[in-house]
């Protein structure tokens, strides 16, 4: 994913994804990059091969090799970073296990917000990767200054092959992550009033659990006539486009309307930012223009503090169902040695 929002930054010309760096233990898994730089930790433990699955290794590969990717980030974190990001699939073992590790240390070395991109599975992806999820995202929310979600079933259409879905949801990602990442840092003309990173940060000052909506439609050359094209898009980016389903209370909230500045409707803004406020209730609802040369009006809507969404509640409890589910699985002799009697010998 790391390297998808890399070649999408460098593709728009933003210039606002610096120094990324992919940390693994399967070396596999980075034969396809070519725009990062990559670590591969735990050689010494499983020998290239990846940690299996196995969240708990995937933590302790990572505290063990933590200074080698701290190293690693010498000169690619500089004076202008305005924050980090650690990107991971919450369902996988490095993934899972590692993050929390890294943003914790990262935490500590670095002072600028540390924040989690995490992906958590889909329903059917198998109660080891929901069990995965639940405790990664329990820690990384601890750890980390916020943490962006994305749901793979969000964006998951009906009929799709899994290397299909994931091509798609993962372009989707890099697409809507991307524009975040370049909110104020290098768009195209001048605006009435342009969304910057420090309105993002704020955004995310909530902490907790945040979400991203994204939806477009075709502009119409005179911005008078896109103010209500403006504000559906506004709605649909909210409430059938966002990163976590049915997400839509937030502590805080960000409306960014993309698109030619001469084809932005200030009006069209404002009463979006205005519906927002109402829509989330919350009373930190910032809104402005992000300047995209474009045929096309978007919106980009991030919430923060949205972990009071009915969706983190609903896959949380999946996540325990399926940890209770895999220690029924247990072996017959395994399934005994927690109960609390003293063994024979």
């Amino acid at each position: 994913m790391t390297e998808r929002l890399a070649r999408f930054d460098a593709e728009m010309e933003f210039d606002a994804v610096q120094g990324a760096v992919a940390v693994n233990s399967a070396n596999a898994d980075f034969r396809s990059l070519e725009v990062v730089d990559t670590v591969l930790i735990g050689a010494d433990r499983v020998n290239g091969h990846g940690v299996g699955g196995d969240n708990e290794l995937g933590a302790e590969i990572m505290q063990e090799g933590v200074q080698e990717v701290l190293s690693s980030l010498d000169g690619h974190v500089t004076s202008k970073a305005e924050a980090i990001w650690v990107v991971a699939g919450l369902g996988g073992g490095t993934g899972s296990g590692g993050s929390p590790v890294l943003v914790h240390n990262l935490q500590q070395v670095y002072d600028v917000p540390v924040y989690a991109l995490g992906i958590l599975p889909g329903r059917n992806e198998g109660s080891l990767y929901q069990a995965n999820a639940g405790r990664s995202l329990k820690t990384l929310i601890r750890e980390a200054d916020a943490t962006l979600l994305i749901d793979n079933d969000a964006w998951h259409e009906q009929g799709e092959s899994v290397e299909g879905a994931f091509e798609k949801i993962n372009a989707k990602i890099a697409q809507r992550v991307g524009l975040l990442f370049a909110s104020g840092e290098a768009t195209q003309g001048v605006g009435e009033s342009v969304v910057d990173s420090s309105e993002v940060i704020n955004t995310l000052r909530a902490g907790g659990v945040a979400s991203l909506g994204y939806a477009s439609a075709v502009a119409a050359e005179d911005s008078a006539e896109n103010v209500n094209t403006a504000m559906t898009v506004a709605r649909q980016a909210l409430l059938t486009g966002t990163s976590l389903p049915d997400a839509t209370t937030a502590e805080a909230a960000l409306l960014a309307i993309v698109g030619a500045p001469d084809r932005i409707p200030r009006k069209g803004v404002e009463k979006g930012r205005r519906w927002l406020e109402d829509e989330t209730g919350s009373m930190q609802v910032r809104g402005g223009d992000f300047p995209l040369e474009s045929d096309r009006i978007a919106a980009l809507v991030l919430l923060g503090g949205a972990e009071r969404s009915d969706r983190i509640q609903q896959f949380m409890d999946r996540a325990r169902e399926a940890q209770n589910e895999r220690e029924r699985e247990e072996e017959p002799a395994e399934q005994f040695a927690n109960d609390q009697l003293d063994d024979l010998f």
